[in-house]
């Protein structure tokens, strides 16, 4: 069979629609790639941007920068939970700061450095008790400090104080100065958590407080020394002068009489803070050794003070 003139015009119009609709789908899909101002051709299509998982995605970076300021915490700062010490951060570096400066200070007024200087302008020391009051050993000491008109600084256990409030006031009557020595004497508290320190040392200085009402409680020691730049920045924020000493003739271990007085009358430091202990065991040597190292410190010339407290 022939092929007419009608059927030829037909395949030309099938042919030509053909291409008009290659032509169009090469069009359409080129139009993304040159559509793209505003770069969004670095991007996922657009059609996949619309799907719940590529939502989550795009969520996942910003939830990922979210955590990284806490993988910048300084070293050492991990040990304690960044929740019990929302200042710790600054406080640490503020005693810091203090350690090398010696010029930081709590809102208080208190210097967070710890002090280890006798007040005065020379030839001073300063005379601390510590681990008291002890209904045997605290008055003997007093009547010491008294017969050689001394007056000392009594760093208290906050528990002791609770169970023997006569002997606080009678500490405090005599004209001597209260030291929170916190409340039972944990020598670990350098390792424990911050709000444990905060109330070993609050706690401790409201129960002295409580034995001796209206009587100042100036100054905290830490037992053993255990202090942190976290329990130096609570105590001074709370107006007690971080306690340190400087001379130690180690009379908690009852090495003997000599051996004691050989260490106190050694080359002394400036302006010497010296410690002693009225409680925690048999404190003979330490009564015998106060009776000989006072007489001597005077006739050397010193002057008895309290430990510095709002200088550096």
């Amino acid at each position: 069979m022939g092929i007419t003139s009608s059927s030829a015009r037909r395949v030309r119009r099938a042919g030509t629609a053909a291409t008009a609709a290659v032509l169009g789908i090469l069009a359409v899909s080129a139009a993304p790639a040159v559509a793209a101002p505003d770069g969004s051709a670095d991007k996922p299509a657009a059609g996949s941007a619309d799907k719940p998982a590529a939502a989550g995605a795009a969520e996942k970076p910003s939830a990922g920068s979210a955590k990284k300021p806490a993988e910048k915490v300084p070293a050492g700062s991990a040990e304690k939970p960044a929740a019990e010490k929302p200042a710790a951060g600054k406080a640490a570096g503020s005693a810091a700061s203090a350690g090398n400066a010696g010029s930081a200070r709590s809102a208080a007024g208190i210097p967070l450095a710890i002090s280890r200087l006798a007040q005065g302008p020379g030839r001073d020391v300063a005379i601390t008790i510590d681990d008291g009051p002890d209904p045997r050993w605290t008055p003997q000491v007093l009547e010491v400090l008294r017969k050689n008109h001394v007056k000392a600084t009594f760093c208290m256990i906050g528990t002791k104080a609770q169970k023997y409030p006569e002997l606080v006031r009678s500490v405090a009557a005599d004209g001597h100065r209260l030291c929170n020595h916190s409340v039972d004497h944990d020598v670990t508290m350098d390792h424990k958590p911050v709000a444990y320190q905060k109330q070993q040392i609050l706690e401790a200085k409201a129960m002295i407080e409580k034995a001796a009402p209206g009587v100042p409680v100036g100054y905290y020691r830490a037992p053993g020394g255990a202090f942190t730049p976290d329990s130096r920045a609570i105590a001074a924020e709370s107006g007690m002068r971080p306690l340190g000493w400087s001379v130690d003739p180690k009379d908690w271990s009852r090495p003997g009489l000599p051996a004691m007085i050989t260490a106190l009358e050694g080359k002394l430091p400036h302006q010497p803070t010296v410690l002693f202990h009225d409680g925690g065991g048999d404190r003979s040597e330490t009564v015998a050794a106060l009776k000989q190292y006072l007489p001597w410190l005077t006739e050397q010339g010193y002057h008895f003070t309290f430990p510095a407290r709002t200088t550096p």
